[in-house]
């Protein structure tokens, strides 16, 4: 009897999670899992296939990784990473996989690896981000992975949800971040934020019309994700 009712609530879960657009940003990353390997590689080239055995972290930012490569132990600092690939635990991988119900067969990202982000894996890089009057290289999780060609999307650390669906005291499916660094082709990444949304939509995708058309004299932050899908399909 409970496994039915552990069964019928996954089942749940999955209904839920996938009926809430086709087009969304990825939950951000919580928990590493140490059953499967992590894939970095770092500025100088180097790829490394290890077991991750700690994440440090300040104020969400990840700073340094111990992870064991072929039996040693070795630390590596954020700013030595390019980009990485870190296997959610079983519950954000769970959410991930959910959350993004994108059509398998139109992948717009080119350069990343389908097979891991489908594997629920989570995919980090260095990007430069403007706070305020300074520019800072941060090692950020990327929440658009499977259409982010023009447009990519940043995990903000400082960030917070808005309202979220939950079944039993577990989140489904989380409401958009009040904040995301978005980059634009290869310029610096700004900070988009709910609250100035309505004022920062025609400035960011003033260059589609579509977009502008979809969005309206009223933008809608609940939308932000179909505007960037809708922007990578047609206007990068």
């Amino acid at each position: 009897m409970y496994q039915l009712k552990g069964f019928t609530l996954i089942c749940l879960l999955f209904v839920l999670a996938t009926t809430l657009g086709a087009q969304s940003f990825l939950q951000p990353f919580d928990g590493v899992s140490r059953n499967k390997p992590s894939y970095i590689t770092l500025k100088d080239g180097k790829e490394l296939e290890g077991t991750i055995k700690k994440l440090d972290r300040k104020k969400g930012l990840i700073e340094e990784i111990k992870i064991l490569v072929d039996g040693k132990k070795k630390k590596i600092a954020a700013e030595e990473i390019q980009h990485m690939y870190l296997p959610a635990s079983n519950l954000a991988k769970f959410l991930s996989a959910s959350e993004k119900a994108t059509d398998a067969n139109k992948w717009e990202s080119d350069g990343l690896d389908e097979e891991h982000l489908k594997d629920g894996y989570a995919y980090f890089e260095f990007a430069t981000v403007q706070i305020k009057r300074k520019e800072r290289d941060l090692l950020l999780q990327l929440v658009n992975p499977n259409f982010a060609n023009g447009i990519r999307v940043y995990h903000d650390p400082l960030a917070r949800e808005t309202a979220s669906i939950g079944v039993a005291g577990i989140t489904v499916a989380g409401g958009l971040e009040k904040s995301y660094y978005v980059r634009k082709g290869k310029e610096t990444a700004i900070r988009l934020k709910k609250k100035d949304y309505d004022k920062q939509f025609k400035p960011f995708f003033g260059d589609c019309a579509s977009v502008v058309k979809m969005g309206g004299d009223n933008p809608k932050w609940a939308d932000f994700p179909q505007h960037t899908y809708g922007y990578n399909t047609n206007c990068e």
